[in-house]
C-alpha cells in the first residue's frame, strides 16, 4: 500500500486548523501541527512532509524564513497565508517559490482542495475518484462529494458494491453476482436485500447509473462527460 501523504500546518488558526485537519484526514491524508516557527524547525527538518501550510498568526518573515529553508528544489511544496492587501508579501513568497498564497479569511474546503492539487502534481494522492451526475466519490476515503457542498460516507459494502459496478460497465449484473463479488456486511445478503443495498447506494450516490432489469438484475451506466 501506498504511503500516506503528509501535510503540515505551521501556526494556523486553531478554528480553522481543526477543521482543515478534520477534511485532510477523511480524505486519507495524515496532518501534523506546529503551533510555533521553532516547534516548525524540529517537524520540518525531519523530512517526509509534502505540503507546509503556514498561517498568519506567524510574521511573514518568519514564514518566508521556513520556505527558504524547507521549500524549493527537493524540499516541501509550500502555501502561505496572508491577510488581504499583503500585496508585497504575497509578491515575495511567490519570488522564493512558495507554490501558493492564499488570503484569509479562508474557505476550508478551497483550501483542502489546492492541497490536493498539490499533491497532485508531486504524485503523492492516491485518490480514486469517480465523476458522477450530482457528485463525485473518492473510492480511497469512500467520500461522496456532492454538487451542493454536502458529503457522505460510504461503507465498506457499498463500497464493494460501487467497485463491482465500475469494473463492469454496462453489464448485467444478477444477484448472484452481487452476493458473490460484494457480499453485505451482515447475514441478510439474499433476495429482496440486494434490492434494499441498491436504493441505499443510489440515493446515497444521488445517481440514475445503476439501473434495475426487471426479472435479470442490475447495470451500471458511466454517465456522459459533462461539458460546461
Amino acid at each position: 500500500m501506498a504511503a500516506r501523504s503528509v501535510v503540515a500546518l505551521v501556526s494556523v488558526a486553531e478554528v480553522v486548523a481543526g477543521d482543515l485537519a478534520d477534511h485532510l484526514e477523511r480524505r486519507g491524508h495524515d496532518v501534523r501541527q506546529a503551533r510555533q516557527p521553532w516547534e516548525a524547525e524540529s517537524l520540518l527538518s525531519a523530512g517526509g512532509i509534502d505540503v507546509v501550510v503556514v498561517g498568519d498568526d506567524v510574521t511573514q518573515a518568519d514564514g518566508r524564513e521556513l520556505l527558504k529553508r524547507y521549500g524549493g528544489e527537493g524540499g516541501s511544496d509550500f502555501i502561505l497565508i496572508c491577510r488581504p492587501r499583503d500585496l508585497v508579501d504575497k509578491v515575495l513568497a511567490l519570488e522564493l517559490g512558495a507554490a501558493d498564497v492564499v488570503e484569509s479569511p479562508l474557505n476550508v474546503r478551497e483550501l483542502a482542495a489546492r492541497i490536493g492539487g498539490l499533491l497532485m502534481r508531486r504524485g503523492r494522492t492516491t485518490q480514486e475518484l469517480i465523476v458522477l451526475e450530482n457528485a463525485t466519490v473518492d473510492l480511497r476515503s469512500a467520500m461522496v462529494m456532492h454538487r451542493s457542498g454536502a458529503e457522505d460516507q460510504l461503507s465498506p459494502g457499498q463500497v464493494a458494491l460501487l467497485r463491482l459496478f465500475l469494473a463492469s460497465p454496462r453489464k448485467v449484473l444478477t444477484r448472484d453476482d452481487i452476493i458473490a463479488a460484494a457480499p453485505a456486511e451482515n447475514a441478510d445478503a439474499f433476495d429482496r436485500s440486494i434490492d434494499s443495498r441498491i436504493v441505499r447506494l443510489r440515493r446515497k450516490l444521488d445517481t440514475e447509473t445503476i439501473t434495475t432489469i426487471r426479472g435479470a438484475g442490475y447495470r451500471f451506466d458511466p454517465p456522459t462527460p459533462r461539458t460546461d
